[in-house]
């Protein structure tokens, strides 16, 4: 006897019948770049289809989101000014501040994150503050812990801490709590590997390092226990949803950490994902729409309950119409 698998296969109805993996636009977090000014919507050269907003063009943009179907939006600021301590960061009148009041105040059931982290605020461009050439860990904690108040006080309904510190989920809760923010979410990005997929963001988010790397803070590619031990630590510290970053090098570590945690987990699709994929299909070396549902249901697949992508207008879009 012959087992045929194929009948499965025969008709497009039967193969949306038994299909194992969805994916809905509720899975989908949009990133978003805001910086000072007014009607303003600059490209990003290196992420096309992707801008830089003032807060008003920020507004149309979320709005377009929530009309597609995505629920959710992450916010990174470009602010007016930098120094050694990224104290813009935390400023009431900063851009991620204003940004964050702008859209609750018009789209209330709109769930905004905010990346908290200090290196688009650091005339040096790390992710903490520089003692004797280093980035001091701890001295770091109570400045994120800062950021990530005056989000909340702004109406974040979740903040993501993207600094790879340690202990910054623990003393973020802390700040939360005892600032009265204790029904404020914190999406941790456990899981963020030092990785050569950044380049788009950092050009988007003018933030690349003034000098050396981050490999100090953010994670070897080769390691997958330390993934584990990461999102441990995170879940234990009291984060409530927990973050795989960079995505598709990265599908066996979504799966690992799925396996062990009872947390919603997020992985982020990030800006060379997006780029490689938009580049190529410039070219028409590959069928971009395709590549790209693939792409997002291989993340989910993998274990991911919710996405960061910058497709996810796009990909929301094609949902929303029934492809």
């Amino acid at each position: 006897m012959i087992i045929r698998p194929r009948r499965l296969r025969k008709t497009r109805t039967i193969r949306e019948m038994v299909r194992e993996t969805h994916l809905s636009t509720k899975d989908f977090i949009a990133p978003l770049f805001v910086k000072h000014g007014k009607n303003v919507q600059d490209p990003i050269l290196s992420m096309p289809g992707q801008f830089q907003f003032s807060p008003d063009t920020l507004l149309l943009e979320a709005k377009t989101l929530w009309d597609t179907g995505v629920p959710a939006l992450i916010l990174f600021g470009l602010p007016d000014g930098k120094d050694a301590t990224g104290s813009r960061s935390w400023a009431d009148d900063g851009i991620v501040q204003i940004a964050v009041n702008t859209i609750k105040d018009r789209l209330p059931d709109m769930v905004v994150m905010t990346d908290v982290c200090l290196c688009e605020y650091t005339d040096h461009g790390h992710c903490g503050i520089i003692v004797d050439g280093t980035v001091d860990n701890d001295g770091t904690l109570e400045l994120l812990s800062r950021q990530a108040v005056s989000h909340c006080r702004a109406g974040a309904d979740f903040v993501a801490p993207s600094d790879m510190m340690d202990g910054r989920i623990g003393q973020v809760r802390h700040a939360l709590d005892e600032a009265g923010y204790a029904d404020r979410g914190i999406l941790s990005y456990a899981v963020k590997y030092a990785s050569a997929f950044y380049g788009p963001f950092r050009d988007a988010a003018e933030s690349a390092p003034q000098f050396g790397d981050r490999t100090g803070y953010q994670m070897d590619p080769a390691n997958a226990l330390e993934a584990i031990k990461e999102a441990e630590l995170d879940m234990e510290e009291g984060a409530d949803m927990i973050m795989v970053k960079p995505a598709l090098p990265y599908l066996d570590i979504i799966t690992r950490i799925h396996d062990i945690s009872l947390l919603p987990l997020a992985a982020y699709n990030v800006s060379g994902e997006y780029a490689m994929l938009k580049a190529a299909a410039s070219k028409g070396w590959l069928d971009g729409e395709r590549a790209m549902m693939e792409m997002l249901l291989a993340i989910k697949r993998a274990g991911a309950d919710l996405i960061l992508t910058y497709f996810a207008k796009e990909a929301a879009q094609l949902l929303k119409n029934g492809n």
